[in-house]
């Protein structure tokens, strides 16, 4: 189902961008985990709009309500659902683009595939989707921190052309936090800034990469084949609007290496376990963690609206010319540092559980 994921955590996320309401149901959560509604309003925080001047204009508090799964602050071990209701939609601010396709947009694609589709802000497409993602990823985080110790951490590694190198071993939630567009080095922040500011006010929008480390994950989790963690890491992070591209470890820049220099060597540990001395796998080997950190990259296009003038066609194929108005991102970046460790937390959550059952045969 295209609106389901995880195989034992599972989600389904529901809702639409200028609709009632949009939210989650979350099955397979063992019973008796301690949370509340201020640990997952803490993440939906981190992601909801009008947050600073480099994000949408959009005023949205994302108050969660838990109305299922949850007594006394633990879960019950049933079905959990969190609905966040929409206070600011403006369906009719899309009137004017009701009957043509936004560049870049899922418009004409979800029309080809659906013969209709919902117009007023793109519907499902839009990236007020993944408020139930986020809310699901907080009681994830929650699980593997509790079960496993496992920790999720992401930033803004690059905006446009500035690069910042960042060490994930070191970097912490608070240097993230330190700035508007969540980028751990203050002087590439400060330019990443400077950037997004320029291109929303000559109308125009930002791609960039989001650099992401789960620490603490046990060696075991994956699977040799088609399930490979990698695999899907990349299945939960290419799902996210506005992706682009997925790299684990070294990534492309290992194809500029030779075996010799990209192997990671084994040393002996001090918990009596192997370790790696380098960690270009990335923390996985054969599709299975090795107990090293995991550390991926995600990429985002820029945001496909923008207010300069753009060549598009209408629903019955006449060239027109679409100045687009709105509240949009000029760089959907620093929002989306919550929601890739949200989809991270979802898949690790996912294979801990799986594992168990691995455990017990």
């Amino acid at each position: 189902m295209s609106s389901s994921f995880g195989q034992i955590f599972r989600i389904s996320t529901f809702g639409e961008s200028h609709g009632g309401a949009v939210g989650v149901v979350v099955d397979g959560c063992p019973p008796r985990l301690p949370i509340s509604l201020e640990e997952i309003q803490a993440d939906l925080d981190r992601r909801k709009p009008g947050q600073s001047r480099i994000t949408t204009s959009r005023q949205e508090s994302d108050q969660a309500e838990i109305v299922s799964g949850v007594f006394e602050g633990q879960t019950l071990g049933t079905p959990i659902a969190i609905v966040v209701r929409n206070q600011d939609a403006r369906p009719a601010a899309y009137e004017q683009m009701k009957d043509l396709y936004r560049p870049s947009h899922a418009d004409y694609t979800t029309e080809a595939k659906y013969g209709i589709r919902n117009w007023q802000g793109g519907g499902r497409a839009s990236a007020r989707e993944t408020v139930g993602r986020v809310a699901a990823g907080a009681i994830a985080r929650k699980l593997i921190r509790t079960a496993a110790d496992i920790e999720v951490l992401a930033w803004v590694r690059r905006v446009h052309e500035v690069d910042a190198k960042i060490d994930p071993a070191t970097v912490t939630l608070e240097s993230v936090e330190s700035n508007l567009v969540r980028c751990p080095e203050p002087s590439a922040a400060a330019e990443m800034v400077e950037r997004i500011d320029a291109a929303r006010a000559r109308g125009d929008s930002l791609g960039g990469v989001v650099e992401c480390v789960a620490r603490g994950v046990p060696p075991g989790l994956g699977a040799p084949v088609f399930d490979k963690l990698e695999a899907e890491l990349a299945s939960a992070l290419m799902s996210l609007p506005a992706s682009k591209g997925f790299e684990v470890g070294s990534g492309f820049e290992g194809t500029r290496m030779t075996g010799i220099e990209h192997n990671d060597p084994f040393v002996p540990g001090k918990d009596g376990k192997p370790h790696t001395e380098s960690n270009r796998s990335g923390g996985i080997q054969g599709g299975i963690s090795n107990g090293e950190p995991i550390v991926m990259r995600v990429a985002f296009k820029p945001t496909a609206t923008i207010s300069q003038a753009q060549q598009t066609v209408t629903r019955d194929g006449k060239a027109t010319t679409l100045e687009a108005q709105g509240r949009h991102d000029p760089c959907v970046l620093p929002r989306a540092v919550p929601i890739v460790e949200a989809m991270v937390c979802l898949v690790l959550a996912d294979h801990w559980l799986r594992q168990r059952t691995v455990d017990a045969l």
